[in-house]
């Protein structure tokens, strides 16, 4: 298990190593100089080149790979050039409120899907296990700024039940000003991963070792919590350690629609107004979280399956 999880490592470094080049080649591929583009039109030749020598622009490319990834080790993201301030600070502000917005999504997702997805494998073909994939395909299908948009006018604007903007004050509060947006990003989650669970559970109910437990007398329901689940929840974990990516582009939109502070709203804010250090720092802070977040359900897998520590 631990040169499973030391060859995990390494490859997870190998990739964030990857990306942040190519994030940083393709930046700097961009026609024309990323100060002169922030600066704006009315800015002078000595500006711009004062602002380059301040960013390291003026270096060769080579000497600024390396001088980020020095930076980087270090948790320098740079400097922000509007507020002088260091890129890292004003990302990790942001970055506990996309998490929460995440992790409540996903939580109250799989706490809804995984029981309909059980259920629907054990009662395969009724009423409700079609009204289930009926709804599964709906949901699905509509995007979650779509969703954000009509939870926010019959929830928030008609009835009133519920806030419309920003991210509350407080636990309670912070908490309310998470329904929609959580309930926006993790509907289309609730299909997916109710029809995944289904898949994989009426494989695993398939097997021998299911059988040998029915022969036995034990009830349904407690070989599918013991027995099947713990296989057939394996395809459900790598999805959510993948999926991180799309809940994250999913933030960017909903924290718009909520105007609820995060990285999405962030990220929008700073190619707006063409920040790049901002751009750059951001990136590179979900990068990280997405190979750590798909590291993880790896080491969860190999948890549950020990067979899938021979992959790698």
């Amino acid at each position: 298990m631990w040169l499973y999880i030391l060859k995990r490592i390494v490859l997870a470094v190998a990739i964030i190593v990857t990306a942040v080049t190519l994030l940083f080649l393709m930046i700097h591929a961009v026609p024309g100089n990323p100060a002169a583009v922030l600066l704006g039109p009315r800015a002078t030749r000595e500006m711009i080149a004062q602002l380059s020598q301040q960013m390291g622009l003026d270096r060769p490319l080579v000497v600024q790979i390396v001088t980020f990834f020095r930076g980087l080790l270090q948790g320098d993201l740079g400097f922000d050039v509007f507020s002088q301030r260091p890129v890292a600070d004003i990302v990790f502000e942001q970055l506990p409120y996309t998490i929460e917005l995440i992790f409540v999504s996903i939580l109250w997702a799989v706490a809804v899907a995984v029981p309909l997805g059980c259920h629907s494998a054990m009662r395969r073909n009724s009423v409700i296990d079609q009204v289930v994939g009926v709804m599964a395909v709906a949901t699905i299908s509509i995007p979650s700024f779509v969703m954000a948009v009509y939870a926010l006018l019959i929830f928030a604007v008609t009835f009133r039940w519920l806030p419309a903007i920003g991210a509350g004050s407080g636990f309670w509060d912070g908490l309310i000003h998470l329904i929609l947006p959580g309930f926006a990003i993790g509907v289309g989650w609730v299909g997916y991963i109710s029809r995944l669970v289904r898949a994989s559970m009426l494989e695993i109910l398939g097997e021998n070792h299911i059988r040998t437990a029915r022969s036995f007398g034990i009830s349904e329901w407690r070989i599918v919590a013991r027995y099947a689940l713990p296989l057939a929840i394996m395809p459900t974990v790598t999805i959510l350690g993948v999926g991180i990516a799309w809940l994250l582009s999913s933030a960017v939109f909903i924290e718009v629609v909520f105007a609820r502070p995060g990285v999405g709203a962030l990220i929008v804010n700073a190619v707006n107004t063409r920040n790049y250090p901002i751009v750059m720092g951001t990136v590179v802070v979900t990068t990280v979280l997405i190979v750590i977040a798909t590291t993880l359900s790896d080491f969860i897998n190999a948890a549950l399956d020990p067979r899938t520590r021979e992959n790698l």
